[in-house]
């Protein structure tokens, strides 16, 4: 997950310069070993890298692509056109992975991937509100429904907004900036992202030679709950261990501490490897079969060769792991979802 300038893919528009870098292809690619005839998901199509590498590297497979951003679906129509038969696209939400597939016909799947995050796509265009680095509407949704960012700022009670900035951003100084923005907001309204980037500027201040924007982890912290990004993920885990097909393999690329340390968890309490109780404490209930194993147990990170292709892939990392025969788990991933106040109900988040 970025950091309101970072992306999972892509150099943005400039010109001779091609937007879609997928992050650690090859990594990947080689996670989910596509072989003919079996069927992929990728949750997070963006400009589709993963899946015309998918269906590149096995031409009689098969791969139903989903994105909550209808301009994502759209631009994909030549890349599914030139695959008649072969590409579905769906405009959904990858937390619906298991539904999705059922709806296609897909009971079981041989492989899921996962690219979590905003795409470049979003990030260098001015009008989605993403980023800092240009000036546009305070906006922020990926499928455009629910509040936006504008409306997070302007009307959450400023503990809420503190909460937000501290546990999305892991932000230390979230108190100030919530104050700060309570208090000009009382004045005018916030609706431009360079209005909200500038403010935090002003308050924190920006050493020379800093390359981290003061407002980095707050634009950070209001994008993922705005896209309920976490919640979104862990519906996905679970999705994933009920949809993919014994042998099936799981790839999914985080930008970011905090979806890192939810599949990590995820990965390794479905792996059997959670830490064991004390011997101490009385025997709790006997752990579920493991349903994942490890294809390997520390995340691969890009070399110094891609992150000088592509900067924007420097906190990327990989972690994978391949279904076992077990019946899922009953646990839900969403109780790994760092929890808010009940306050934030008041400003219900994107539409389900």
């Amino acid at each position: 997950m970025m950091t309101g300038g970072g992306s999972r893919e892509g150099t943005g528009p400039a010109a001779g310069k091609p937007r879609h870098i997928p992050v650690l292809l090859s990594e990947v690619l080689a996670a989910l070993a596509p072989t003919d005839g079996e069927t992929f998901l990728d949750g997070t199509f963006g400009a589709g890298g993963y899946t015309r590498a998918i269906l590149e590297a096995a031409p009689a497979s098969r791969v139903i692509a989903i994105d909550r951003d209808p301009s994502a679906i759209a631009a994909g129509a030549e890349l599914a056109a030139a695959n008649q038969g072969r590409l579905m696209l769906v405009e959904g939400r990858f937390g619906d992975l298991d539904r999705i597939a059922t709806s296609a016909g897909h009971r079981s799947l041989d492989g899921v991937v996962l690219d979590i995050g905003v795409s470049s796509m979003q990030i260098d265009e001015p009008g989605r509100g993403f980023s800092f680095q240009s000036d546009g509407p305070l906006d922020m949704r990926m499928g455009g429904a629910g509040p936006s960012a504008a409306d997070v700022v302007n009307r959450l009670a400023e503990k809420d907004l503190a909460e937000i900035l501290w546990v999305y951003g892991e932000e230390r100084r979230s108190r100030r900036i919530a104050a700060a923005i309570v208090a000009r907001r009382a004045e005018e309204p916030f609706t431009r992202t360079g209005d909200l980037a500038g403010l935090i500027e002003r308050l924190l201040g920006r050493p020379p030679g800093e390359a981290r924007h003061p407002a980095t982890r707050s634009f950070q912290a209001l994008r993922i709950f705005v896209n309920d990004e976490l919640g979104e993920l862990a519906r996905a885990l679970d999705a994933a261990e009920h949809v993919l097909a014994p042998g099936g393999r799981l790839a999914i690329v985080t930008f970011h501490s905090l979806e890192d340390r939810l599949v990590k968890t995820f990965l390794k309490e479905r792996a059997g490897r959670a830490p064991g109780a004390s011997r101490h404490q009385p025997a709790g209930p006997a752990a579920a079969p493991p349903g994942f194993r490890f294809v390997n147990p520390q995340p691969l990170h890009p070399g110094k060769e891609e992150t000088d292709r592509n900067p924007r892939a420097r906190s990327a990392r990989l972690r994978s792991a391949i279904r076992t025969d077990e019946p899922p788990s009953g646990a839900s991933a969403t109780l790994l979802v760092p929890r808010l106040s009940a306050g934030l109900d008041r400003l219900p988040r994107g539409e389900r």
